[in-house]
């Protein structure tokens, strides 16, 4: 019997061993796609517990809590530190199979060196060393950052947003970037009841005045260069279904002046506006070297009573069925029609859509880029072993594997860089599992690249980032 979690955890032979420990482990993180607060990194937020890093936003956490029939005073409501991270430890141990499971002992490992198990009975001990922990060591965003050795992380922002604090951190000299991200689902999303408002808000910020098509497209563009002149390279899309309804510009127009005006639209309109919106956002990416990426497949907020109790990424969302192949294809033929298909990164929260992405992004590869079009990592729901290993294996089948980016945290959390440990973990015990049975050569300088690229390279040079 293996003991639990031990320095060669997920590794079974000794090919994975050698990866890992000499290779993926050594490897810097450039985290492309995160939550985390700038905020929190400009004024190095300093924690007052372990409930604070752990619980605070992270409704994965809280969904699994609730399945346990804890009361939500303990996990969003007013309960104390205490006795919220005690009822995390009595839920946490009824979880095997779940990566959060895992991640929360390698964190606990990693940032305070525990090296036992969290549960009930344990809670008491754990709490008093974290607290002890984080005192001595000062323990910050900043100090999280720096231990797990991360290079670049990019947030995710709002297109009418000032990064201010983006401006505060470039302004220190850190030995790792804090890059804004290009997120302009507001912007797209004309169906909601806020949206004129909105629009006033994102034209405000571009200093105009939006009143058509036109000048919407003006703001965006403008938008798009305060970014890209404060270091962004990447955008970000979340979409609950991928959406192709060819539209004219000037039904576009009209669409848009349509909803500023207060008026309802049809779900055709709104199909079709959105789409004219994803083609207009990837000709301004093309045209400054942005990376696009495209999240899709979530069904959100679908218990409407806790939505109105608590609002959005509270823990009621779930994998979504709507998006068709021929959608995707549509939208992205459409691009590469027009010369606007910008580098693009594709996650769909479905895991039966592997296969399906693996064989599109094929149809849309050219010289510009090793990889122009990518499947991105195991996103959300399937970003636990199995989820990783059979999109790896998807890929492998059906793409180039050694391009492949990696991992991302996706977290509102600073612990949450150990799933980059977790990840290369599993890459390196499936790759070291096709050597020892003969299906990979046991080629040393080319495992090292392979490793190393996807781990990191990969992702330096797709989005290039300076290292």
């Amino acid at each position: 019997m293996k003991k639990f979690m031990d320095q060669d955890f997920l590794l079974q032979t000794p090919t994975a061993v050698h990866l890992f420990h000499d290779y993926a482990d050594k490897m810097p993180i450039a985290d492309y796609h995160c939550h985390l607060s700038p905020k929190e990194i400009a004024e190095d937020r300093r924690y007052e517990n372990i409930t604070r890093m752990w619980l605070e936003g992270d409704h994965y956490k809280w969904r699994m809590m609730r399945a346990n029939g804890v009361e939500e005073k303990y996990i969003t409501g007013d309960a104390s530190d205490r006795d919220k991270f005690q009822k995390w430890a009595e839920t946490l141990e009824k979880a095997p199979g779940n990566p959060l499971y895992h991640w929360s002992h390698l964190e606990l490992q990693r940032y305070f060196g525990y090296q036992g198990i969290l549960k009930g009975d344990t809670a008491e001990e754990v709490w008093n060393l974290s607290l002890r922990k984080i005192r001595e060591e000062k323990i910050s965003a900043r100090y999280l950052i720096l231990k797990s050795n991360v290079t670049h992380i990019c947030t995710t922002d709002d297109p009418a947003d000032t990064l201010k604090w983006h401006a505060k951190i470039a302004k220190e000299g850190l030995p790792f970037k804090v890059l804004p991200a290009f997120r302009p689902d507001r912007a797209m999303n004309i169906e909601k009841e806020d949206y004129p408002e909105y629009i006033r808000k994102l034209g405000e910020s571009a200093g105009t005045e939006i009143k058509d098509l036109a000048s919407f497209e003006g703001a965006l563009a403008e938008r798009l260069d305060y970014f890209k002149d404060r270091g962004a390279c990447v955008s970000d899309h979340g979409l609950e279904t991928v959406i192709y309804e060819p539209v004219l510009y000037e039904e576009a127009d009209g669409i848009l002046k349509k909803r500023l005006a207060g008026e309802e639209l049809t779900r055709k309109e709104e199909r079709q506006f959105k789409t004219f919106f994803l083609l207009f956002m990837a000709g301004e990416y093309k045209k400054r070297d942005f990376v696009m990426q495209l999240h899709y497949g979530c069904r959100r907020n679908n218990n409407k009573a806790m939505f109105e109790m608590l609002g959005p990424d509270t823990g009621y969302d779930c994998i979504g069925d709507e998006s068709p192949a021929s959608e995707l294809i549509g939208l992205l033929d459409a691009m590469n029609t027009a010369g606007t298909l910008p580098k693009t990164v594709l996650y769909s929260l479905n895991p039966n859509d592997n296969q399906m992405l693996d064989s599109v992004i094929g149809c849309f590869q050219d010289a510009s880029s090793g990889g122009r079009v990518q499947h991105g990592t195991a996103w959300w729901f399937n970003d636990h072993k199995k989820g990783m290993e059979d999109l790896m294996v998807s890929l492998g089948n059906l793409g180039l594997l050694g391009n492949f980016l990696g991992m991302l945290t996706d977290s509102r959390s600073f612990l949450s860089y150990a799933r980059h440990e977790y990840f290369r973990r599993i890459l390196c015990n499936l790759i070291g599992g096709w050597v020892e049975d003969g299906e990979y050569p046991d080629d040393e300088e080319a495992l090292k690249k392979l490793i190393e690229d996807i781990c990191y390279n990969n992702t330096v040079r797709y989005f290039g980032f300076e290292k």
